[in-house]
């Protein structure tokens, strides 16, 4: 009965939490220490679930509301609610995807969405896995290509074997450097190929790389293109790059993490990642753009159904793993770097179920045509000017302060006073050596109204730095 009132009073709250969490200021900021004390983190009396229940609403009041409108600093915001529903069975049925026999339904429902979403992107006789996120999936993709090229490497690792070369795009997820650390190539082993002016890998250079690699005796195993970059939303054109790898054998992975949800849509699948059928490799954040719940990623091979089985799988399993019929894979932590598994896949099953592919496309499609919005809106506003054209689905702007003000440390300042005042927090990033505020339209609260309040606080933002700097009043936007 206690466990009963318990989880009542959880939902009462969490529901009060869920109805206020896009009204008002998006944080209560305060510094580290002004909070530190007023969390008062040392207090408490075990066993008391009224002292819990008051850490629960302390951590709700100071946490970041990430499904409010003025939360644009991520690729992600607020979940969808369907897969909130199912974090918190998975949580409260507390086991591990790693066997059929702890975790049957969900081994099932990963199965049914890993075939699922190899037929969606066109990977034919493949497999797959949920992993924690595309930075572990960039690094098995590595992995698989590094074993791929140098079956080797596995028992003898990489002493006195030919040297191994990884190359991507310049504007790559830092995770494709740890990759490379985790995995023993070294930092001067990942070649940053140089961007063409739309922020795309240059063909050319590429192929120059490739040519001066294997005429020094090298190899190079994998090249990564990037399907929206970070900071300026990028994609790499895939199909030259096919026809550089008929030619060097390397392997090609797609690092889909924040732009490959484009392949929801079949207009801008064609538009953004033509030719993705033909890749070795693909990875997908379902917790970015579709909206899931944190953490949530597939991870997809074309044409090797065992590669995650010959790369994973080592040492003496025997003792958890069992044999599917057929020679079927029965328990998916057979082919998983780690042995505990989240259960991924419920979360993701409910919200393809609830939305479909037709809702997820076009809440994408959405997406893109709040960002051509936004980039309009910032080319009217003589005090904002875009850095860079926009490619898809970032908007890389910032305020023009008068000369002779430094617009990188102007615009940084802006961003950190819209932050603590509660007005919006927007993300930054460098685009050719400048700082740019980094506009990323990702959440569901979010049309081009609120579009609009965002721009005209930046604008009353800047005006009042400028006004502090002349000592006059500042000017309030109309």
């Amino acid at each position: 009965m206690e466990q009963e009132k318990i989880l009542a009073r959880l939902l009462q709250i969490l529901t009060r939490y869920s109805q206020e969490r896009a009204t008002g200021p998006f944080v209560d900021y305060l510094d580290p220490e002004e909070l530190r004390q007023r969390l008062d983190l040392d207090s408490g009396v075990r066993g008391d679930w009224d002292q819990l229940f008051a850490w629960v609403e302390k951590y709700l009041t100071h946490a970041v509301r990430t499904s409010h409108p003025a939360y644009l600093n991520r690729m992600w915001a607020g979940a969808n609610l369907p897969s909130v529903i199912g974090e918190m069975v998975t949580a409260v049925t507390n086991t591990s995807a790693c066997t059929y026999e702890t975790a049957p339904v969900s081994t099932l429902m990963e199965k049914y969405l890993l075939r699922t979403m190899l037929e969606l992107v066109g990977f034919h006789n493949g497999t797959g896995q949920m992993t924690t996120g595309s930075s572990n999936a960039n690094m098995i993709a590595m992995m698989a290509a590094r074993n791929n090229a140098d079956p080797a490497v596995k028992q003898q690792g990489l002493f006195g074997r030919p040297p191994l070369f990884a190359l991507v795009n310049a504007d790559a997820h830092y995770s494709m450097d740890r990759a490379s650390n985790i995995l023993g190539l070294g930092a001067e082993h990942l070649l940053k190929v140089p961007v063409d002016d739309h922020g795309r890998m240059r063909v050319d250079a590429l192929e120059q790389r490739l040519a001066e690699i294997t005429a020094a005796g090298g190899v190079p195993f994998f090249v990564a293109a990037t399907a929206g970059t970070t900071v300026r939303g990028s994609y790499d054109l895939l199909q030259p790059i096919i026809a550089l790898r008929d030619q060097y054998k390397f392997w090609l992975h797609v690092d889909g993490a924040w732009g490959g949800a484009v392949v929801f849509s079949d207009r801008l699948r064609a538009r953004f990642l033509p030719h993705l059928e033909q890749a070795d490799s693909f990875t997908l954040d379902f917790h970015k753009m579709l909206g899931t719940s944190l953490m949530c990623n597939v991870l997809l091979f074309n044409q090797r159904p065992d590669i995650l089985r010959q790369v994973c799988s080592a040492g003496d399993e025997s003792y958890i793993f069992r044999e599917g019929d057929n020679g079927e894979i029965r328990d998916l932590g057979t082919q998983s770097l780690q042995c505990g598994r989240r259960v991924d896949s419920l979360k993701w099953f409910l919200d393809w179920k609830f939305y479909g592919r037709e809702g997820l496309a076009e809440r994408v499609e959405h997406y893109l045509e709040l960002c051509a919005y936004a980039e309009a809106q910032v080319q009217q506003a003589a005090e904002l000017e875009m850095v860079v054209p926009r490619e898809s689905f970032n908007v890389c702007f910032r305020f023009r302060p008068p000369a002779p003000i430094p617009a990188a440390a102007f615009n940084q300042e802006l961003r950190e006073r819209m932050h603590r005042t509660g007005r919006s927090l927007v993300g930054t990033g460098f685009v050719n050596g400048e700082l740019v505020l980094r506009l990323l339209i990702t959440n569901i609260n979010v049309d081009k109204s609120e579009i609009d309040t965002f721009f005209r606080a930046v604008i009353e933002t800047g005006r009042e730095l400028l006004a502090e700097r002349s000592g006059l009043d500042h000017p309030r936007t109309r």
